[in-house]
């Protein structure tokens, strides 16, 4: 069953049967909104850019993104850049897969953000959406949608970290500005 997350809601990343969950993908999904123009609407596509910022005691030690598409440590992986979007409501346009049981024990925190490369702003974006699936049998979890656009160029969207034996995500929903991870550096760092 699928939990629709609010801006700051977290969830256990526990099985329904007490298990723990091994692998999980963070799946992010979105559509050019369309724009009243002249002769009609249109849209135009937008490039949005899903990354992974992996901290060990609020310091980044790594990151995963369209040009960094595998950790150091092999435990999280892009599956590749996607320059339209498309999917929006219903599949991934980008997903960031994450082995929990591979991810290095001082690793305690990923954040997940979402950006636009070419500089136009969530006004332009719709059903834009980020969830969580089980790897290992293809359940959703749990899953974040956007809320209307806005004149920002960014998301910190999500976070996965470390809650006593096991792991919980917690969702954001921050707007921030900025063309890539690197930018949204300073908008991470409160919510670490």
């Amino acid at each position: 069953m699928t939990v629709n997350m609010t801006k700051g809601q977290a969830i256990s990343l526990q099985k329904s049967d007490g298990g723990t969950l091994t692998a999980v993908r963070m799946g992010l999904g979105w559509q050019a909104a369309p724009r009243r123009g002249l002769f009609g609407s249109r849209t135009r596509e937008v490039d949005l850019d899903a990354s992974a910022v992996l901290f060990a005691d609020k310091q980044p030690v790594d990151v995963v993104f369209f040009r960094h598409l595998v950790s150091d440590d092999g435990s999280v992986k892009h599956t590749g850049d996607n320059l339209v979007g498309g999917a929006g409501s219903g599949g991934d346009d980008e997903a960031i897969l994450v082995d929990l049981q591979r991810v290095p024990v001082h690793i305690d925190q990923i954040v997940f953000t979402v950006n636009s490369f070419t500089g136009q702003t969530f006004q332009e974006v719709q059903n834009a959406f980020c969830r969580i699936v089980d790897e290992t049998n293809g359940q959703e979890l749990a899953r974040y949608t956007l809320d209307g656009g806005g004149q920002y160029t960014a998301q910190i969207m999500a976070k996965v970290h470390r809650a006593g034996g096991g792991w919980q995500m917690t969702a954001l929903g921050n707007p921030a500005n900025g063309r890539t991870f690197q930018d949204l550096m300073p908008a991470i760092l409160p919510h670490l």
